[in-house]
């Protein structure tokens, strides 16, 4: 049997639990002597190195649609905060450091997150969306990830993108961030704009570097294992020549694993472990 978080235990312990979280995680980022990302210009950079998109609606949660309205509502306070910023040389992204009072003025509504493991709605729900976007839009430039978590488990499938399974980066204030570091000489910017159906999210430098960056996944791998099933896939990222087309550089960045809580698709081939 798993061991229950003492949240789960004594359920009204939760909110002093969030608030000490709180307090320990945004001190820390003031005392730990990274120059943290805050100016954003209206200005964008000439060179655009990346663009990507995903639907805003995702209908196959199980959850009352309200709440991917909700969802869609919260994205846009967050986007305030997040368009136009700028990530100069040898400063570091923080997800929640740059995000922190985008709830100051008008509160968040309920959207759909995972407490103690389980799926449910609370404020601020969503957020993750934000933070999957933006982890794509940086594994297309030379930015360094410093920290990401990829989600334990898929309780329903992800919505609509160009994004390939295993690309993630799940966020929850005070315990999960999302942080990437400008070690190179260029200045990057991330964009954030929205239409009726879909959430847009674009990288711009200040220089050329004539490389791009392509990133893909193996052949997703499926197999149930004492009863549940989960995914395991590598995440590839190739550098290549504007110019020639050559590719300059070729790694794996990390294999991706998590529990589906959903159904697959009918025809999944799926292996049976231990």
């Amino acid at each position: 049997m798993a061991r229950k978080y003492i949240t789960q235990i004594f359920p009204w312990l939760l909110p002093i639990r969030k608030k000490q979280r709180l307090f320990c995680f945004y001190t820390k980022l003031e005392l730990d002597r990274n120059h943290y990302t805050a100016r954003q210009s209206e200005i964008l950079l000439p060179h655009r190195l990346f663009e990507t998109g995903s639907a805003l609606y995702n209908p196959d949660t199980g959850f009352n649609m309200v709440y991917q309205e909700n969802k869609v509502f919260n994205l846009k306070l967050a986007a305030a905060k997040l368009d136009k910023l700028m990530i100069r040389p040898k400063e570091t992204f923080s997800f929640w450091k740059a995000v922190q009072h985008a709830d100051r003025d008008t509160p968040y509504k309920d959207g759909l997150t995972v407490i103690d493991g389980v799926l449910t709605t609370s404020p601020g729900g969503g957020m993750c969306q934000m933070s999957n976007l933006l982890f794509w839009l940086f594994l297309h430039t030379p930015l360094t990830i410093v920290e990401r978590h990829g989600h334990d488990m898929k309780d329903f499938p992800d919505p609509k993108s160009d994004a390939p399974a295993g690309v993630d980066a799940t966020v929850s204030q005070g315990w999960l961030d999302l942080k990437v570091r400008n070690d190179t000489d260029a200045v990057f910017q991330i964009s954030i704009a929205f239409d009726a159906e879909h959430i847009i999210g674009s990288i711009y430098t200040d220089t050329d570097t004539g490389r791009i960056y392509r990133v893909e996944n193996g052949q997703p791998l499926y197999y149930r294992q004492n009863g549940a099933v989960f995914e395991e896939v590598d995440i590839n990222q190739n550098v290549i020549s504007k110019k020639s087309g050559d590719c300059l550089s070729s790694k794996t960045l990390y294999r991706n694993k998590c529990k589906i809580g959903y159904q697959l698709p009918a025809g999944t081939p799926i292996l049976e472990k231990g």
